[in-house]
């Protein structure tokens, strides 16, 4: 655990503090110890990583971006021959193993499905790597001077850190989504967390469709990228988390 949030003798940082403004991948995240993982909680929450010591409580700066990886069950969980003979109870039980508070603090659950060789054969997407980042980039400054509009205290010029004070006004649904969300929040069990959670992805994604406002299909496409409990799944395939 010392070596992921820091600690030691020494009370050294990190990977948590090494990939400050970076990414930190975990690869086969539920192989991870639960007490581990759940170390993550407060430096995802607050940015920071804190070391108590008997002598001295060190503060280490750790605002980074979490992507990992998974399987949907220990078997592998693939279809065909690859299939888990244990069915959803093998996928339920390896993906208890990652606490609630932790996935509520995950903004984006995406299920990838098994590369097939059709797939290798078809042409390159229309849209590439370099119109992506073209389009990420419009988006990333249409968000910086959103934020300076606002006056807020924001640690980064992005929409995850908006602060809570100046959500409402940084992203206001239209009637259908505020319907939308109301019930989604209702039916999903949406803690308050996970509710600002949509509200802040839900911007970034009308970011990026050049959109001034958030509409019913922005909020509609944020709340399908939050946790689904094993048994909900559609269909199986390893699984990327990002915050």
């Amino acid at each position: 655990m010392a070596a992921l949030v820091g600690g030691g003798i020494r009370a050294k940082p990190g990977e948590v503090s090494l990939a400050h403004h970076g990414v930190l991948f975990l690869d086969e995240l539920p192989e991870f110890s639960s007490q581990v993982l759940d170390s993550l909680r407060q430096p995802l929450e607050a940015g920071e990583a804190m070391i108590a010591r008997a002598n001295r409580h060190v503060r280490y700066p750790a605002r980074f971006q979490l992507v990992a990886a998974m399987n949907p069950c220990r078997c592998g969980g693939g279809p065909g021959a690859a299939a888990c003979s244990r069915g959803p109870r093998c996928a339920a039980d390896y993906q208890a193993r990652i606490s609630g508070p932790f996935l509520d603090r995950v903004d984006l659950f995406y299920e990838t499905p098994p590369v097939t060789a059709m797939d290798l054969a078809l042409p390159a997407p229309a849209e590439g790597s370099a119109e992506v980042r073209a389009r990420v980039a419009q988006a990333r400054a249409i968000q910086a001077e959103r934020l300076g509009a606002l006056g807020g205290e924001a640690l980064r010029p992005v929409n995850a850190d908006i602060p809570a004070g100046s959500l409402d006004r940084a992203v206001t649904p239209d009637a259908a989504g505020a319907a939308l969300l109301s019930e989604a929040a209702e039916k999903l069990r949406l803690t308050a967390r996970g509710y600002t959670r949509v509200l802040k992805v839900a911007r970034t994604i009308a970011d990026l469709d050049g959109a001034d406002g958030v509409r019913r299909v922005h909020l509609a496409e944020a709340l399908s990228y939050r946790h689904r409990p094993a048994a909900d799944a559609a269909q199986p395939g390893a699984g990327a988390l990002a915050r």
